[in-house]
């Protein structure tokens, strides 16, 4: 049985336990979060969210591309949220290459040339905070009274610590 056979049979049980009632389209506490996919961060119930109270965007080392921002934008525009919060964390995968050496792994393994190509790996956790926080004030897209936060969560221990 592959895994997506048994997320089906699970998602059976989760499907008897979620009712019926119609959520609003719009989260709950106006809040966009911009993450990062690592299996290790379950961010709802690190911040305490249900079903419905925020937008949680999520890609490799959590940071603030093109395409978070096309995805903040729709999120403020067309759903109402009114502050981002940029989460990275420790122990990131991004923080465990270079554009150089990834790229050279990318041509070995798959033959296709990315050289040049921003993959966003870091060293600081809490300086890449900061950048993507920067990164966000300074777009055109993103409205000057958007509440902007930043913080890191520590995937041994659980805990968030604010970066400003």
């Amino acid at each position: 049985m592959s895994y997506f056979e048994k997320f089906l049979t699970t998602n059976q049980a989760y499907a008897a336990l979620h009712g019926t009632a119609h959520l609003p389209l719009k989260p709950k506490t106006q809040v966009a979060i911009v993450t990062c996919m690592d299996s290790r961060l379950h961010v709802a119930p690190a911040l305490g969210l249900a079903l419905g109270d925020a937008h949680i965007l999520r890609n490799a080392g959590g940071r603030v591309t093109e395409d978070m921002i096309r995805s903040l934008v729709i999120s403020q525009q067309q759903m109402g949220t009114r502050e981002i919060v940029v989460l990275h964390h420790t122990d990131c995968g991004a923080q465990t290459f270079t554009n150089e050496a990834f790229a050279d792994h990318i041509q070995q393994v798959l033959g296709v040339d990315v050289a040049g190509q921003d993959f966003l790996p870091f060293t600081d956790v809490e300086e890449s905070v900061r950048a993507d926080m920067a990164i966000l004030r300074q777009s055109d897209l993103i409205p000057d009274d958007v509440i902007i936060s930043g913080a890191v969560y520590d995937v041994d221990t659980g805990l968030m610590t604010e970066v400003r």
